[in-house]
């Protein structure tokens, strides 16, 4: 397995996702934030920060970027909130709403995305993320990620980076899970290439 496969695993291991007493709370805030209360909505955007900024720079590959990327899928949140039925998955709507930032992001710049060699400071220093999978793993994974066409990029990252099922990725991008496996397959494939190519070239005199 290659280094930026390792970094898949123990990322998606990283991920799980959260216990009962976690979505009860956060269903909770949402359901108070949709009633118009502001502190509510303020403690919703913090314990779910960490992630839209995350998914973020990977689909962009900029901090930046990603940062301006977090606060327009909030605005969104709070415009379109009031439209949010309750005992829908809130985490599965936000991942939706970030996907489609960051694709309208992409397409308004026009260019390929620039790769940072450490993750956002997103309430966790980029210290620890490095030290848990290794600077050069992290690089190597910017660079495999930037070169997939957007929707494999899209599949891969909600898949092995946020821990998210074939069907979660599927409901998130609205397409069939055959589709989504198919596209993770494909870009799963490509990074292989990429790095067996990434070390090829290494070896060369």
């Amino acid at each position: 397995m290659s280094s930026l496969a390792s970094a898949f695993v123990t990322r998606e291991a990283l991920a799980g996702p959260n216990g009962r007493d976690g979505v009860d709370a956060l269903a909770a805030l949402v359901e108070r934030a949709r009633e118009g209360d502001g502190r509510a909505f303020d403690r919703l955007m913090m314990e779910t920060q960490e992630r839209v900024v995350g998914l973020s720079w990977r689909l962009l590959g900029s901090r930046e970027d990603a940062r301006d990327a977090a606060q327009e899928v909030y605005l969104r949140v709070f415009r379109h909130l009031g439209r949010f039925r309750a005992g829908e998955d809130f985490r599965g709507w936000l991942y939706r709403i970030t996907v489609n930032v960051c694709r309208d992001a992409a397409r308004r710049r026009r260019r390929t995305p620039v790769t940072d060699a450490a993750p956002p400071d997103s309430g966790r220093p980029a210290e620890a993320e490095e030290a848990l999978l290794g600077a050069e793993r992290w690089e190597r994974l910017l660079e495999a990620l930037a070169a997939l066409p957007v929707k494999e990029r899209a599949a891969l990252v909600l898949r092995d980076l946020e821990g998210l099922t074939s069907e979660q990725v599927a409901r998130v991008l609205g397409s069939r899970p055959a589709t989504v496996r198919g596209q993770i397959a494909s870009a799963r494939m490509r990074i292989r290439r990429f790095c067996v190519d990434l070390a090829a070239a290494k070896e060369k005199p």
